[in-house]
């Protein structure tokens, strides 16, 4: 699911925030800006201040999220690609943002829904590995 939403994020940003006339290192950088917009408002932190926090553990600070994490950063691409195609402001998208994964991770939390989620979660690493 996360895969999915990350293309509908990425063709947003494409289409939206990246002028043709931009270098690829250029490109690279509005793509990682948008991914650390996601990271701060749902983990409080850019990529590089959590890989400097974390040098110990392998991967991404996604790659450590909870499962209510991945949740609610695939329902935030999702709804960052809208407002980028809206034209809303970065700034503003930001707030928006932090109020929708702040409200998701309280409603989440107080479903027994997640309990099989997470189960089936867990089945689903013991059997990969």
């Amino acid at each position: 699911m996360a895969k999915v939403n990350y293309k509908i994020h990425t063709d947003a940003i494409k289409e939206n925030l990246i002028p043709p006339e931009l270098t690829p290192q250029q490109k690279s950088f509005v793509y990682a800006n948008e991914a650390d917009l996601l990271n701060v408002v749902l983990f409080g932190a850019s990529a590089s201040l959590w890989r400097k926090a974390n040098p110990d553990k392998e991967g991404n600070m996604r790659d450590h999220a909870t499962i209510e994490q991945l949740l609610v950063l695939a329902n935030l691409e999702n709804i960052n690609a809208i407002f980028i195609e809206q034209g809303m402001p970065q700034v503003k998208r930001m707030d928006s943002l932090y109020d929708i994964a702040k409200s998701q991770l309280e409603a989440i939390a107080r479903t027994k829904s997640i309990i099989g989620l997470k189960t089936i979660s867990s089945n689903y690493k013991n059997e990969t590995k």
